[in-house]
């Protein structure tokens, strides 16, 4: 039996995905990239939220270069790292549920990737941010030309690339990465009270806005307004009319700041 390097366990509602290669900062190999795919699409089918998380002192640091300075030492497998599967951050981002990130530590190439696939990102005073592939001569392959630029903008991307910059936590929040930042430790908890309170909501609404409204991203304006009208047809259900009872009712919690 493969060696066990991604957890999975379920708490009520919310399904805790952890990357456990601590020894190599929870580098990404061809098998953690297959139990993560696993773990992510078991989630969907099990939970209403997951939560993404590190094992150790770290998030994930990338890809696992002393597996790919073997494989790639092949020529012939030096194009795929791999394989064609379908890449675990896909299912994250555009899954059936939403996925909080929990993130600390180092959180670098791929590592960046895997937190810029979750919909919320939360992470403690000891995460940093790199983007060192220029420097190994290698080019990033986990999705994170599309993702990552989305979140940060391409032109802060491309500083990262080429200058070798790490971003701090704080820093992170500035660039639009992180939505939370907690003190050291406190990552997880706040991840899992985050997700939590995104599984209280409708379902549906949640797979329409970790799904379309992505895609409205790519949309001329008109086509965007379009298919957000049939998105709202779409999570339209017996249960809207039962939560709209219930705020009518005032048996539903009332909007209020957060404390």
């Amino acid at each position: 039996m493969a060696e066990r390097v991604v957890t999975y366990e379920l708490e009520g509602d919310i399904a805790l995905v952890g990357l456990n290669r601590p020894d190599k900062r929870n580098a990404m190999s061809p098998a953690l990239q297959e139990q993560f795919l696993e773990a992510a699409m078991r989630a969907g089918e099990e939970a209403k939220c997951g939560v993404l998380f590190g094992h150790g002192d770290n998030f994930c640091a990338g890809l696992d270069l002393r597996w790919a300075a073997g494989q790639w030492a092949d020529d012939r497998k030096a194009r795929n790292p791999y394989s064609a599967r379908v890449d675990p951050r896909e299912a994250v981002a555009r899954g059936g549920i939403p996925f909080v990130g929990a993130l600390h530590g180092a959180t670098l190439g791929g590592g960046f990737e895997n937190a810029c696939a979750c919909h919320v990102r939360v992470g403690d005073e000891t995460t940093y941010f790199g983007l060192p592939e220029g420097q190994r001569g290698i080019y990033i392959g986990g999705g994170g030309s599309v993702r990552i630029a989305r979140v940060i903008g391409f032109s802060r991307m491309q500083d990262m690339m080429l200058t070798g910059r790490v971003l701090k936590a704080d820093e992170g929040e500035r660039y639009g990465i992180l939505h939370y930042v907690v003190p050291k430790g406190q990552h997880l908890e706040k991840a899992k009270e985050i997700a939590h309170r995104i599984a209280k909501n409708a379902p549906l609404t949640n797979f329409a806005i970790c799904n379309a409204l992505p895609r409205l991203q790519d949309m001329s304006y008109g086509e965007g307004l379009w298919f957000e009208r049939i998105m709202g047809e779409y999570v339209r259900s017996p249960e809207t009319l039962e939560r709209l009872r219930a705020f009518l009712d005032k048996s539903a919690p009332r909007v209020k700041p957060s404390a």
